[in-house]
């Protein structure tokens, strides 16, 4: 990759090397997801709003990918879905992109591999071109409990960003795409497809705070390095609000007793990043 080639999502898209069969390509209208993903009308507007085009890339099902579908446990995954979704530049904010991913994979009644790109408006061509912000998302679905034959999301979205402001070590967009890949996922079924896609998501997440990108050996690895990663998160979380919090103290003894507890949260930061 030269110094002067920025990631795109069509760069996402010819990272995953996906069968030519199961390639769509189509543009799906906004209307169709504010009508199926969209619980509240201000979550419809930023749907209607905030998206400027949403491409279905590719449908993965064990026609177009040999792989075969999932049916056990009260869980069904008889097709994948890869999205690409270009963002408006005037919803660039983290809770706007946050929420617009989690409306998308709401919206679609199939697991989805979403990518979603921001372009900021520019006055020419070549910078136009050129995302400032590059996120790859997964979510994990299941059988709604109250609503037959309606799907919801499990667990929250798994997600990396390639491009922007919380991309970290940029090194890692590199390994992370190569390890996408379809051939380099399990093939057992679709699920097992896409928990290797949220496992790789996981291991660049993981390689943003020890600058090393290392995939799980198998589902235990996988479990533990993304345990792991939410200790670290929830950690580095407490230890932004100590620090905050001993910046504005102004008594001398309660300054000693928050540097005291961040030392003892800065260790178990550490044994934890040890662990990914």
């Amino acid at each position: 990759m030269t110094a002067t080639h920025y990631l795109t999502a069509d760069d996402v898209v010819k990272a995953l090397a996906l069968p030519e069969r199961a390639r769509v390509d189509q543009r799906v209208p906004k209307k169709m997801l504010a009508e199926h993903g969209a619980p509240t009308a201000a979550d419809r507007r930023l749907l209607t709003d905030g998206i400027e085009e949403l491409q279905w890339i590719a449908a993965l099902k064990p026609g177009t990918v040999a792989i075969p579908e999932h049916r056990a446990d009260g869980r069904e995954y008889l097709e994948v879905a890869v999205l690409s979704v270009q963002v408006r530049a005037t919803h660039g904010k983290a809770s706007q992109w946050l929420r617009l991913a989690e409306l998308v994979h709401r919206a679609v009644p199939y697991p989805v591999l979403l990518i979603q790109a921001l372009t900021p408006g520019a006055a020419s061509a070549a910078e136009a071109s050129t995302p400032t912000r590059l996120a790859l998302s997964l979510a994990h679905k299941r059988p709604a409990q109250n609503e037959a034959g309606r799907l919801v999301l499990d667990g929250e979205l798994v997600r990396s960003e390639l491009l922007g402001p919380d991309t970290g070590n940029a090194s890692v967009a590199g390994p992370l795409l190569e390890a996408m890949a379809l051939d380099r996922q399990p093939h057992q079924d679709l699920m097992a497809l896409y928990q290797g896609w949220m496992d790789c998501l996981t291991a660049a997440e993981a390689a943003r705070l020890t600058g090393n990108f290392r995939l799980p050996s198998g589902p235990t690895a996988a479990a533990a390095q993304r345990e792991a990663l939410r200790t670290c998160q929830r950690l580095e979380q407490e230890a932004a609000r100590l620090r905050s919090q001993a910046a504005k103290e102004r008594q001398i003894a309660k300054q000693v007793d928050l540097n005291l507890a961040l030392q003892r949260l800065q260790a178990d930061l550490n044994a934890a990043r040890a662990q990914l």
